[in-house]
């Protein structure tokens, strides 16, 4: 009996601690009535397909990205921008809902958001002048959540691109899309912050975005935001719903996107590094439960075979604390260090295991192809 007190009082405790740290992991009841921690697992990088899994393939092996000048001449009004922008924006319609797009090449690609329509088997593209198709080949990166579609037609109105880097705090912008699912509609606003950066979910964090007070609603995902040329300088994707906040809309920067939407054309998926581990987040609570040696780091949950990671000896359970001279604090960390480095170069690698710190190299490879 007094182990069982000790016991809840050591817990109560940890709770008071962690939700004083802020943390963000979550509480699930067992049918024990015990309360245990729920760890969001990162997948560092896509698994390497089986034979049996094809990968994914280029759109368009030749294509050329439009040109980023973003010296197209300031319209008069909201009216004209909308009227420029208006048919190059499409209502994407799932068997989960709806959002939407836009055209950046007038032979039937659009750029859309990896939420709009990650898993939907059924995807439905509703061009401005009424006319629907159903979409041909889907490309996505999760990690940025950005997507490509294509469609059979030809000579499409294809949006113009703007450059993200010359915008400025106060610039007025424009976003059109496909809100509540009711068609195509506008709202405008003024550029609110540059060069956000948000975690979205669990192990995602949304960089280099653009704040704006211009009302986002369920359904814009997807669509453009637009300047005052009615060039493209983001892709709407998030915003934050809660009481007491108004006007925290937030949307892809055009030039960070280009390179995704460049490689999901070209190549099929976004080659990064790799080093082949399924990640979660190491705090004072992970660490009480797993009985682990730090409070902090990346803990290891899947390594995948004959990756960098496997072939230098790393196991599940295993606590990632540093790489590279980085210090790795959570699940995040270690995919930003990751990402920054280079194909086929050696990474040094700090982790507990058990009660022992261990030190190895890795040399990291390019990520396969998703399947």
């Amino acid at each position: 009996m007094k182990k069982t007190k000790l016991k809840y009082l050591l817990l109560g405790i940890l709770l008071l601690s962690f939700t004083l740290l802020g943390s963000g992991c979550t509480w699930i009841a067992d049918i024990a009535g015990d309360w245990l921690p729920q760890i969001p697992e990162v997948e560092e990088s896509p698994a390497a397909p089986t034979p049996a899994q094809p990968a994914a393939t280029p759109i368009d092996p030749t294509w050329q990205p439009p040109p980023c000048d973003g010296d197209k001449a300031t319209l008069p009004n909201f009216i004209d921008v909308v009227a420029k922008v208006k048919p190059s924006v499409v209502t994407i319609q799932t068997e989960a809902g709806a959002g939407s797009g836009w055209i950046i090449e007038e032979d039937g690609i659009i750029v859309t958001n990896n939420h709009v329509v990650a898993s939907a088997r059924d995807i439905v593209i509703l061009l401005d002048d009424g006319r629907t198709f159903p979409a041909q080949e889907v490309r996505t990166d999760p990690l940025t959540d950005l997507a490509v579609v294509t469609i059979d037609i030809q000579n499409l109105p294809a949006a113009d691109i703007g450059n993200s880097s010359e915008l400025q705090l106060g610039e007025p912008v424009a976003v059109i899309g496909n809100a509540l699912g009711e068609g195509i509609s506008m709202t405008g606003g003024w550029v609110s912050q540059l060069e956000v950066t948000l975690p979205v979910s669990a192990g995602q964090t949304l960089d280099d975005l653009i704040r704006t007070d211009a009302a986002i609603n369920p359904g814009n995902s997807g669509g453009p935001l637009v300047n005052m040329a009615g060039e493209v300088i983001g892709i709407t994707s998030v915003k934050i719903a809660q009481v007491g906040v108004e006007g925290f809309g937030y949307a892809i920067s055009i030039n960070t996107a280009k390179d995704v939407i460049d490689q999901l054309i070209v190549r099929g998926y976004v080659l990064r590094t790799y080093l082949g581990v399924r990640l979660s987040d190491v705090n004072q609570v992970v660490a009480f439960f797993n009985n682990l040696s730090v409070d902090k780091g990346a803990m290891v949950s899947f390594v995948s075979p004959d990756s960098p990671a496997y072939e230098v000896g790393l196991e599940e359970g295993d606590v990632i604390v540093g790489l590279d001279d980085e210090e790795i604090a959570t699940a995040r960390d270690l995919i930003e260090v990751v990402h920054s480095c280079q194909i086929g170069q050696e990474v040094k690698i700090v982790y507990w295991r058990g009660d022992t710190e261990y030190t190895v190299y890795a040399t990291l490879v390019e990520s396969p192809p998703p399947y």
